[in-house]
């Protein structure tokens, strides 16, 4: 299992907020996600927050951030088009039970690796003015 570092992007079952609001407790699908914070709360036990990556052209170029190519292959992402959501994040207590093995992984590894300082920088620095603005929906997940 990976360190739950801030820029590491795992596989996920994101559950989005308009999932929860339906009465969902588990995402469809498991999926890129991209690590944005993580804290230590009880007993050493950390609290992660993470940003899911979708290949769903955005309504608002402002509420995503698109991944280039270059970092998409650093990641062994697919070629198509993807984007980082900033208005929504997943909070759970790490490693959780919704983590899953990469595709063509094995089973043997739970991320694709690391965001670039500079990309991640961006990513954090967007989402901060994001939450600030209070546009950012928090969905908590159960363990």
């Amino acid at each position: 299992m990976p360190l739950p570092h801030p820029g590491r992007v795992i596989s996920y079952s994101y559950l989005w907020a308009r999932e929860q609001v339906d009465g969902r407790e588990d995402g469809v699908k498991h999926r890129p996600c991209a690590i944005v914070l993580a804290r230590t709360v009880v007993a050493g036990r950390e609290l992660i927050t993470v940003v899911p990556v979708t290949h769903s052209p955005p309504a608002n170029p402002v509420d995503v951030l698109e991944i280039p190519p270059a970092i998409k292959r650093l990641l062994g992402l697919d070629e198509l088009a993807s984007w980082i959501v900033l208005t929504e994040v997943n909070d759970f207590i790490w490693p959780g039970p919704d983590l899953a093995p990469i595709p063509g992984s094995g089973g043997q590894r739970f991320d694709y690796g690391v965001l670039p300082p500079g990309f991640f920088r961006v990513l954090r620095d967007r989402i901060g003015a994001l939450i600030a603005e209070r546009r950012v929906r928090q969905v908590p997940r159960t363990e």
